[in-house]
């Protein structure tokens, strides 16, 4: 974000806070698309006059949304990952025989079914 212009760093907070009135209002119980709209547009213009004077309090928070939202995608999809790898009873490491795995057990696969296709 330090190399990008004001203009675009003013987009990019602009579509992080209209996300964070979204979070906050739907948690409320208070959430409108229109009262959305209004805020978002509200912001934007807000943003985009004011950008080459906050461009730096813009880059602050533009980083910050960045690291916050990563960091929850990141959890968010190893947790599941880890539920769906419970729930299916998959063994990734294959630590543990199991009668009721999804997984193929090698030891009884015979040679001479394997052959070559040359």
């Amino acid at each position: 974000m330090n190399v990008s212009s004001p203009r675009f760093k003013s987009f990019a907070v602009t579509a992080g806070f209209t996300f964070w009135f979204a979070i906050i209002t739907a948690a409320i119980g208070n959430f409108s698309f229109f009262y959305l709209l209004i805020f978002a547009i509200v912001m934007l213009t807000i943003t985009q006059i004011f950008s080459h004077k906050v461009s730096k309090a813009l880059d602050v928070f533009a980083i910050f949304n960045t690291k916050f939202f990563l960091g929850i995608l990141f959890i968010f999809v190893i947790s599941i990952y880890g539920i769906l790898f419970k729930v299916f009873r998959i063994d990734l490491l294959r630590l543990k025989k199991q009668n009721d795995s999804y997984w193929l057990d090698i030891d009884e696969q015979r040679n001479e079914k394997i052959r070559k296709q040359y």
